[in-house]
């Protein structure tokens, strides 16, 4: 293999991996528990969380660190239900050859 054709094939690995991110980046997880439901995007940041009526009245009742605990649950369990979506995904992309075959199918 040339120089040409390696320069060739890095360009297309980086341009195929770049949209492997762009569909990573789209993933998006809910997870609920208590009343609290966060979602969770493919990159790992945090695009929502939601607080029924009922949770925030317990909360502002003085039940802070309940509260908390909940939250602090509720935020890893999204985070850890988007990292094994985007693995699955990354692993269905690899399995059919998602690299362009360049890694082989």
């Amino acid at each position: 293999m040339g120089i040409f054709d390696q320069v060739k094939q890095a360009m297309q690995m980086r341009s195929e991996a770049k949209r492997i991110q762009q569909e990573i980046e789209k993933i998006s997880v809910d997870y609920s528990n208590g009343g609290i439901t966060v979602t969770a995007k493919g990159d790992f940041t945090i695009s929502k969380i939601s607080i029924s009526p009922e949770t925030w009245a317990e909360a502002s009742s003085g039940k802070h660190e309940r509260f908390e605990t909940m939250l602090f649950n509720v935020v890893n369990g999204a985070l850890k239900n988007v990292k094994k979506t985007t693995q699955e995904h990354m692993a269905q992309l690899m399995q059919s050859g998602g690299m362009g075959g360049l890694f082989g199918k």
